[in-house]
């Protein structure tokens, strides 16, 4: 019991600080309210244009695929 009560004074005292909870703290400091969320906003908006290029690149790839002729397949006049 007194070893999870130290352990609990001890996690009070000197709260573990992560990397981003730090960058979060700097960012309150330095910008304000609406350019926290302008920037979060725009940083999603990066996120989701880049999710939408790697589907289009996809897509294209698997059209790409379809359109090519097959190996050893002659398509010309003299195929028959």
């Amino acid at each position: 019991m007194q070893v999870e009560s130290a352990q609990l004074r001890q996690s009070t005292l000197h709260p573990t600080v992560t990397v981003t909870g730090a960058l979060r703290a700097m960012e309150a400091l330095l910008l304000g309210g609406g350019q926290q969320t302008a920037r979060r906003n725009a940083w999603s908006a990066v996120v989701e244009d880049r999710r939408r290029a790697k589907d289009r690149r996809e897509v294209q790839h698997v059209i790409e695929a379809l359109n090519a002729p097959a190996a050893g397949r002659h398509t010309g006049p003299d195929s028959f």
